[in-house]
């Protein structure tokens, strides 16, 4: 009895989450499945993974693996949270590894610097309309400045920041990708969010740019 409830609450489960729905069509070998799957999920995937790594490269190499470990991971899949709670969870700890990769051999970077690789252009992976070309270099110095103030930020506000422009996530939801409480989600959020206020103050009034700091 125990076993049937529990494929109940999955089979329910996966009814209330068309994407969780899809994953366990993975599990039994569907690629379509998977392909949908991919084709929702890879640009917020990047999104975050850009803004947490800031390197266009790398986010999309990142979102790569995701998908790989997704994929792998098939036949392990159990419908306990929403399938978009469950694929955030691997962004952000694969995130956290290359962050942390960094950091082991930042002392090596810093002794043999490769200055052809700085000040790498701003890559955008959100959609774009289509602007003539003063608005589109005031756009891109201004998030610019957004995305350099996103990277000051400390790795958890940064995190929830991102993950918070995901539609698909609630606090609920994101409080469970960061392994903390809701209230402590909605504080990172909040915290991140006036911090970011503060730096960006000088570049803003009405969309303007406003000179450098």
């Amino acid at each position: 009895m125990a076993l049937a409830g529990f494929v109940r609450v999955a089979n329910m489960s996966a009814e209330a989450d068309p994407d969780a729905a899809l994953m366990l069509r993975v599990k039994q070998g569907d690629t379509a499945a998977f392909a949908e799957l991919v084709d929702k999920y890879k640009q917020p995937v990047m999104n975050v993974a850009y803004r947490m790594l800031h390197d266009a490269t790398e986010a999309e190499d990142l979102a790569q693996v995701v998908f790989v470990q997704v994929f792998k991971s098939a036949q392990r899949y159990r419908v306990s949270s929403k399938f978009s709670t469950w694929l955030f969870t691997i962004a952000r700890n694969l995130c956290l590894n290359e962050i942390r990769r960094r950091a082991r051999h930042r002392v090596e970077s810093m002794e043999a610097p490769h200055p052809e690789q700085e000040d790498q252009p701003l890559h955008q992976f959100e959609d774009k309309q289509t602007a003539s070309p003063p608005e589109r270099l005031l756009h891109g110095e201004l998030e610019a400045k957004i995305e350099q103030a996103m990277a000051e930020l400390p790795e958890n506000q940064r995190l929830a920041i991102a993950l918070c422009r995901q539609e698909e996530l609630s606090y609920e939801e994101i409080a469970q990708v960061l392994r903390c409480s809701v209230s402590a989600t909605k504080s990172l959020i909040h915290r991140g969010r006036e911090t970011l206020k503060q730096k960006l103050k000088p570049y803003l009034q009405s969309g303007a740019w406003r000179g450098p700091e």
